[in-house]
């Protein structure tokens, strides 16, 4: 097995430096310079001589200067540079804490790990920095709308264990969703689909193929919302774990979830806007753990507000409610 290289360069506020590896043919570009203006076109060029003037462009034998030359098949480290970040108002809750893993009730509006505008404010990153747990990472992920459980490991060395676990679809996982109540559906069902979503897109849609998805949806409940429509609560046990497939199941169904921007039709959404969240819960966790071999289960402590507190959803809908 190859060995990862170590990074030269430490964390900087609970962020690993990024890793870019060069070109094995290195006859394109006489110096390092050369080579990172093509390579990070995004990065103004008087950013990169000033990374390279400071030594925060790290290599194998150390920091490169501005007239380093190219060195084929090589690894270089850096910190890119943080973007401008909306402050998601929401603390993360702690549901369990060992030496092997942290067990975590993510709010709405905070993303797993760092991605695109958001960065800082993701839960790996603030609890790295909270809990100063710098080798702590996600066992699986939640998208940035969702609310509930998410397993984090804390020594790395058992990361490849927890991964392999979800991956292998070894976990039980159940949610929550509130979405409109039609009474000529047919529940209990599993819903079965082929999902595809392609980078870069936000919505993801179904095509004919093999079955990619599958979820059991139950209703739990039903009663009348504020505003005269009638609501539903409903269990919804994913097999599978493809991006979006609850929501794309929940609207394929006719009942889409409360608050989704994206299915059935795209809305876009402000970065600073935390009202009438995504009303979606991963409300519990069960699983024998791959390390210990005990039963483990793990329940979320939020509540959705469109069914705690249907008259506060409809009038202002805080996201700071579910909690």
């Amino acid at each position: 097995m190859r060995r990862r290289l170590r990074s030269p360069l430490p964390q900087r506020h609970g962020l690993d430096p990024a890793r870019l590896r060069t070109p094995d043919d290195g006859s394109t570009w006489p110096t390092m310079r050369a080579h990172l203006l093509e390579r990070l076109p995004r990065v103004d060029p008087v950013r990169i001589d000033e990374m390279l003037a400071g030594g925060e462009l790290v290599g194998t034998d150390g920091p490169l200067g501005p007239d380093s030359p190219f060195t084929p098949g090589t690894f270089l480290w850096l910190h890119r540079d943080l973007p401008d970040e909306v402050a998601v108002p929401f603390d993360i809750g702690i549901v369990h804490r060992d030496d092997d893993v942290l067990v975590v009730d993510k709010p709405h509006f905070l993303a797993t790990i760092p991605r695109g505008r958001h960065v800082l404010e993701t839960v790996l990153v603030r609890l790295r920095r909270k809990l100063e747990l710098p080798a702590l990472s996600p066992a699986h992920r939640l998208d940035r709308a969702t609310a509930g459980l998410l397993l984090l490991v804390v020594r790395p060395e058992l990361r490849g264990a927890y991964q392999t676990m979800f991956a292998k679809r070894r976990v039980a996982k159940t949610y929550e969703a509130i979405a409109p109540y039609e009474p000529s559906l047919e529940l209990p069902r599993t819903v079965r689909s082929r999902i595809v979503k392609e980078r870069g897109v936000f919505q993801a849609v179904t095509e004919e193929g093999p079955v990619n998805a599958e979820t059991l949806v139950e209703l739990v409940e039903q009663r009348d919302g504020p505003d005269g429509s009638a609501l539903a609560r409903y269990r919804l046990a994913p097999h599978t774990g493809r991006t979006h497939q609850l929501r794309v199941h929940m609207s394929e169904l006719g009942v889409p979830i409360l608050g989704d921007d994206f299915y059935p039709d795209l809305h876009e959404r402000p970065l600073d806007d935390f009202d009438r969240p995504l009303q979606l819960l991963a409300g519990r966790l069960e699983f024998t753990d791959p390390v210990s071999g005990r039963p483990r289960r793990f329940e979320s402590r939020r509540t959705l507000q469109a069914w705690h507190d249907p008259a506060g959803w409809s009038a202002h809908g805080s996201g700071g409610s579910d909690g």
